[in-house]
C-alpha cells in the first residue's frame, strides 16, 4: 500500500439500463482528509491480518485480487467453498477489530440496520478484476451492503437480480461509496478494470475497496 497525494476525481456514469431500486452511489462522500485517515487505518489491519490470496472454490484458481478481512467475521473462498469465519486462513488468528470510522460510515448510511459484521478489503493491482457476482453468502439479506473506495478508479459494473440482466457500468474514484439496499441488496455486480493513472491516494495503481456486511440476523426477542 502506497503513499498518498493528491485528491481523486469525481464518478461517472455509462450504459443506458436503469439501476435497480435501493441502489446508490454518493460521489466524494469522503474527503481527501478521510480517505488518508481511512488509509492508515487499513494499513494497520493488513499488519495484523495480512493479505491473502482467494482461491476459486473446486478448482483452486487464485483470484486476481489479495484480501484480507476485519470486524468479528471475516469472508473466505478456497477449495472448499465460499464462507465467512472467524480466524484468518493463514496465521488462524481473529480478524482485527473494525474501524470506528467505517462504523460511523454504516450508521450514517444504514441507521435502522444492525452493526455490520465483516467488512472484506479487496486490493485491487493494475489487471485485477471481479467477475459480475451476487453477496449472497450471508445468512440475512435485511442490511444493506455498503462498498468504499480508495485510490484508483475502478470501472464498476451493476446488473440486476438475474446474471443476464441488462448492465449499466460507472466509474468509482477514490472516496466513492456504494450502498446495496432493498431490491439492490442482491443485485449483480462486479469490477471490470482498474483505469491506469487514476489513483492519487495508493501508488502504482492500486485500489482498495472496503465492503461491509451484516451476515447473521439479530437474536429473535
Amino acid at each position: 500500500m502506497g503513499d498518498t497525494a493528491s485528491s481523486a476525481s469525481a464518478s461517472s456514469t455509462t450504459g443506458r439500463s436503469a439501476a435497480p431500486e435501493g441502489f446508490r452511489v454518493l460521489p466524494g462522500r469522503l474527503d481527501r482528509a478521510a480517505q488518508e485517515s481511512l488509509l492508515e487505518e487499513v494499513r494497520a489491519v493488513v499488519a495484523e491480518a495480512p493479505l491473502f490470496t482467494p482461491e476459486m472454490p473446486r478448482s483452486g484458481k487464485p483470484f486476481s485480487v489479495r484480501m484480507t478481512n476485519c470486524g468479528p467475521l471475516g469472508w473466505v473462498s478456497d477449495r472448499g467453498g465460499y464462507r465467512y469465519q472467524a480466524t484468518h486462513p493463514v496465521k488462524g488468528t481473529p480478524w482485527p477489530a473494525m474501524p470506528q470510522s467505517l462504523l460511523a460510515l454504516w450508521r450514517g448510511l444504514a441507521p435502522e440496520a444492525p452493526d455490520p459484521e465483516a467488512c472484506l478489503v479487496n486490493l485491487y493491482a493494475p489487471g485485477a478484476r471481479l467477475g459480475l457476482h451476487q453477496d449472497r453468502d450471508e445468512e440475512t439479506f435485511d442490511a444493506p451492503v455498503v462498498s468504499v473506495s480508495l485510490g484508483a478508479t475502478g470501472l464498476f459494473r451493476i446488473g440486476g437480480l438475474a446474471r443476464r440482466d441488462p448492465t449499466r457500468s460507472l466509474r468509482l474514484a477514490s472516496g466513492d461509496v456504494v450502498v446495496l439496499a432493498g431490491p439492490a441488496r442482491l443485485a449483480y455486480h462486479g469490477i471490470d478494470r482498474i483505469l491506469p493513472g487514476t489513483s492519487t491516494l495508493l501508488r502504482d495503481d492500486g485500489r482498495i475497496n472496503l465492503t461491509l456486511r451484516r451476515v447473521t440476523p439479530l437474536p429473535a426477542p
